[in-house]
């Protein structure tokens, strides 16, 4: 890990005391130079503050630092958690001596709860004092909540002559649904790319990793990915016009945010199981990404899967729920390439090869709805005894 270094960018983690178990609660991510900028956020109408505060600042296009807190999520907390969100803001911006608009600020945790922002403040000199350049780990560690692992990817790529890296890091496992999938994500890369270049290359990458995944159907008020060019690499700046380099780019940052999206769901809560769910043959993306979601959001097919019965009626139940045209006698459906429902009716003889299949950890579910040619494919877990223990007491 000490080596995912993107030149220019620092990054640092402490603990301030929003949480009382002594674990890390705040980070930073800091650009030696401003960086273009790019972000996605929750679409919930309950934003919490420091979204409402990262949705204005980000339309500059250009931001320096992020500050991020967990164990509080400053979310449902009015006017006062805005002026909150905008303390925090100040608190780096003036330890860093840099402009405050060039600040963007995130939280997780609790909803609820007015931020402890004189904890946050008082332990802003040592984040900052910190900082460095393979400080990625400590940051990652102090946005986590419910996670169980770190989640943190590095990619480089050559453009030109140069050498291109770009580093990602994410929190997520519990309220994970499509819409800008419940979690903090964020990106740093020494990349030199025209700003419209970036916005629409970002967007591409969220709508095909964290927009396509799902653990418990439940939107956040939260939800932010950011990502920060600073254009240290010094290469040819990456420009929608030239193709070659633009697309290169993007895999980059899609290669990366489907690793993050994907370790989100297998880091879900109380998740045992990874199912991919591909919708295929449809007469729309609109109608291939509803019956996915709908497989995907069902209780009744993730506890099937946790159980390991493959319960076909639930899955067709859920893809016929969604009110799109259906000829039922044209649906298909395959498990790990096994074909089992046809025709209208389950398909038999396969259940030993079918039994095998559903104790794997990571399985494949693809529908060919025979209405078309479109696709959508979404990423879901299973569901478990642990994910009722774990958000049950999750506020006491």
């Amino acid at each position: 890990m000490s080596q995912m270094m993107v030149p220019g960018f620092s990054a640092n983690g402490v603990h301030a005391g929003i949480k009382t178990d002594g674990r890390k609660d705040l980070a930073l991510i800091f650009s030696v130079t401003p960086a273009k900028a790019a972000g996605m956020f929750t679409t919930n109408t309950f934003k919490a503050a420091p979204v409402l505060v990262d949705m204005e600042r980000i339309k500059s296009g250009v931001i320096q630092a992020i500050v991020t807190n967990s164990g509080n999520a400053n979310a449902a907390t009015g006017e006062e958690g805005y002026g909150d969100a905008l303390a925090m803001s100040r608190a780096a911006s003036n330890g860093l001596h840099i402009k405050d608009e060039l600040v963007l600020v995130a939280s997780t945790g609790i909803i609820g709860q007015r931020l402890p922002v004189q904890k946050i403040a008082g332990a802003m000199n040592s984040l900052i004092a910190g900082l460095r350049p393979d400080g990625i780990e400590e940051a990652e560690e102090a946005i986590m909540t419910t996670d169980k692992f770190p989640k943190i990817t590095f990619r480089k790529a050559t453009m030109g002559t140069k050498e291109i890296s770009l580093c990602g890091m994410a929190k997520g496992a519990g309220m994970i649904s499509p819409r800008m999938a419940t979690m903090l994500a964020f990106f740093m890369t020494d990349a030199d790319i025209e700003l419209s270049a970036l916005r629409s290359v970002f967007r591409q990458a969220v709508s095909r990793s964290f927009n396509a995944i799902t653990v418990d159907g439940c939107m956040s008020t939260n939800d932010t990915v950011i990502i920060l060019a600073n254009g240290m690499a010094c290469n040819r700046t990456i420009r929608k016009a030239a193709k070659d380099d633009f697309f290169a780019f993007k895999e980059m940052l899609f290669s990366a945010m489907m690793e993050l999206a994907e370790a989100i769901v297998r880091d879900g809560e109380g998740a045992t199981k990874v199912i991919e769910v591909s919708i295929e043959g449809a007469s729309s993306v609109s109608d291939a990404r509803k019956a996915a979601t709908a497989v995907a959001n069902s209780n009744l097919v993730k506890t099937a899967f946790f159980g390991c019965d493959l319960n076909l009626g639930r899955i067709v139940s859920a893809i016929g729920s969604v009110g799109i045209p259906l000829l039922v006698g044209s649906v298909k459906v395959f498990l790990e390439g096994v074909p089992v429902f046809a025709n209208g009716t389950c398909v038999m003889g396969n259940e030993v090869e079918l039994a095998k299949i559903m104790v794997q950890p990571y399985i494949r579910l693809k529908v060919n709805l025979g209405t078309g040619n479109r696709q959508f494919r979404i990423i879901t877990s299973d569901l478990g005894y642990d994910y009722i223990k774990i958000n049950a007491h999750y506020h006491t």
